[in-house]
């Protein structure tokens, strides 16, 4: 398949969708997710509505993601006994690089690249310290 620039919620949304399969498909990953998930469905248009958001800032969407996905994120942690490492986050942002790299190209797919691996740098941060005030 030849690459294209991202250009709109339907290139987004092949993104997320692509991108969860090789999640589910994971031999790490593809049991937490399979797990917690319930709704895929709905949980895949709220995460193509959140990288919308934040791939198109400034632009006018027909959806605007609201919530919190670190909460999200920091009850997953503790329903998995507070076990999510680095590993983890590792393998979500080389999957999602993958994914990038088999679909798309430009500018955007760039940004895509640059927020994930800050997004994942920042949730696992706060996940470890949200642990250790829940020590305190």
């Amino acid at each position: 398949m030849k690459q294209k620039a991202i250009t709109n919620r339907d290139d987004v949304k092949l993104l997320v969708d692509q991108f969860y399969i090789k999640v589910r498909a994971d031999s790490v990953l593809g049991p937490i997710f399979n797990t917690i998930i319930k709704d895929w469905e709905t949980h895949l248009d709220h995460l193509t509505t959140f990288w919308e958001t934040s791939l198109f800032i400034g632009k006018k969407l027909e959806h605007k993601y609201v919530g919190n996905p670190l909460i999200a994120h920091e009850k997953v942690d503790a329903t998995l006994d507070h076990t999510i490492t680095e590993m983890h986050f590792g393998i979500w942002l080389n999957l999602w690089y993958a994914t990038l790299d088999q679909f798309f190209e430009g500018e955007i797919a760039d940004n895509a690249k640059r927020r994930a691996r800050k997004m994942g740098t920042f949730m696992y941060l706060k996940i470890f310290e949200a642990r250790q005030n829940k020590k305190d």
